[in-house]
């Protein structure tokens, strides 16, 4: 069954396939035509003394499905493993939505499949720290996000932030590459 997604309703759930599912469940929306995005990366699988580098989920769990809320609830009763991501607001269990433009700016550092990019859980870094730059040229055109020092990496590097959910380190930025943006 393909879906007609009206533009202006479209917003981008994220969402857990837990039991390391969201393939599966990428699948299934791929064959209804409801877009989606898990961000890959590659690791080194070992079978049988032979080391070969696999794409895989960078994290486990997660996919974003971009759709309407009607659509996403249908879906959700024939696609049994999706659940929705919540947040708590005011007592109730609120699915988070994540804003278009920042979670282009997640796909597009984390299309990059590149082995030098880190993924954080919310907890793992202090943005308070970090100035709001935006990069100019190269792979990461118009990316926005904070400038940080990162536990364990000798240089500074662009994190782009979905709140709560999860944060993608770019790969090294040559500095003239970018600029702070004014925090008005």
């Amino acid at each position: 069954m393909e879906y007609n997604n009206n533009k202006q309703d479209l917003v981008w759930f994220a969402m857990s396939a837990p039991y390391c599912r969201e393939l599966e469940a990428k699948r299934l929306l791929d064959n209804r035509s409801i877009e989606n995005f898990i961000p890959m990366c590659y690791k080194v699988s070992v079978k049988q003394n032979k080391k070969t580098r696999v794409l895989v989920p960078a994290i486990h769990n997660l996919i974003f499905v971009r759709t309407t809320r009607t659509i996403i609830k249908e879906t959700k009763r024939q696609i049994s493993i999706l659940q929705y991501i919540t947040r708590t607001d005011n007592g109730k269990n609120i699915p988070v939505i994540v804003p278009d433009m920042q979670m282009q700016q997640f796909i597009t550092v984390s299309k990059t499949n590149s082995e030098q990019l880190i993924y954080l859980r919310p907890e793992e870094i202090n943005l308070k720290k970090g100035t709001r730059v935006r990069i100019l040229g190269g792979t990461f055109d118009g990316v926005e996000g904070i400038f940080v020092k990162i536990k364990g990496i000798r240089s500074r590097r662009v994190v782009v932030v979905i709140p709560g959910i999860t944060a993608v380190v770019t790969a090294e930025i040559q500095p003239d590459l970018i600029e702070v943006i004014s925090q008005s």
